[in-house]
């Protein structure tokens, strides 16, 4: 567990620093804004989108969380539940301390939606998130765009990889939750919310909060399971 934690911070790291020097995040994100009419391939409010991929899909997901939280009430009367507990409890877990931590980060770093910057006829400069701006924008309000909040929800599924028992299970997991994550994230850059370096940071940050957190429970598990 040490090694595989060690291994996504070295690659969270590297992903910050390969987008920030890097036109990967314009290549991608030119691929849904139209210059000629001002406008991206999606408007946050167009539907049935905005219910799928953003409003309805937050609300399965705190549902879900929700269940799972209630089931552990009822550990002791059900030998199934009993049997995934310390897996339900990192899920739990992931579900609280993910989307917290990628929040409380947009709250700091202070980088642009891809909207928000002057390629796409907004107010902000490209910058790295290491960096101030310079005094011709300092006077503007804050932005709160790094990393992509939304889909973080979604890659707090990846916990799912730690509650099921066969290999085959886990793979399912892991194909279900990335494929919800990225349909969030994707649709959040094609509003112009996001650039994919935002949502990819939050995939592997998501990912090593979970590894940290399945760690700490396999500890404590000698201790109270």
């Amino acid at each position: 567990m040490n090694k595989h934690i060690l291994i996504t911070f070295i690659l969270l790291v590297f992903c910050i620093v390969f987008f920030a020097y890097s036109d990967l995040d314009m290549l991608v994100q030119d691929n849904f804004y139209n210059f000629n009419t001002h406008k991206w391939i999606l408007d946050s409010h167009d539907e049935p989108y905005r219910f799928i991929f953003y409003d309805g899909i937050k609300k399965l997901l705190i549902a879900i969380a929700v269940s799972l939280l209630i089931s552990l009430a009822f550990v002791k009367k059900s030998k199934l539940i009993n049997e995934y507990k310390k897996g339900i409890i990192v899920v739990v877990l992931s579900a609280i301390l993910v989307p917290l931590t990628v929040g409380t980060l947009k709250k700091y770093t202070n980088m642009p939606c891809p909207e928000s910057e002057i390629r796409y006829d907004g107010e902000y400069p490209k910058t790295k998130v290491w960096q101030s701006y310079t005094k011709e924008f300092q006077n503007l309000d804050s932005c709160k765009c790094w990393p992509a909040g939304h889909a973080s929800g979604g890659f707090a599924l990846l916990s799912l990889f730690f509650m099921f028992k066969s290999r085959r299970n886990k793979k399912i997991a892991l194909f279900i939750s990335m494929s919800v994550a990225w349909s969030m994230g994707l649709y959040k850059m094609m509003v112009g919310d996001h650039f994919l370096s935002h949502t990819v940071i939050t995939m592997v940050l998501a990912w090593l909060i979970i590894l940290i957190i399945a760690k700490f429970i396999k500890k404590q598990s000698h201790l109270y399971f």
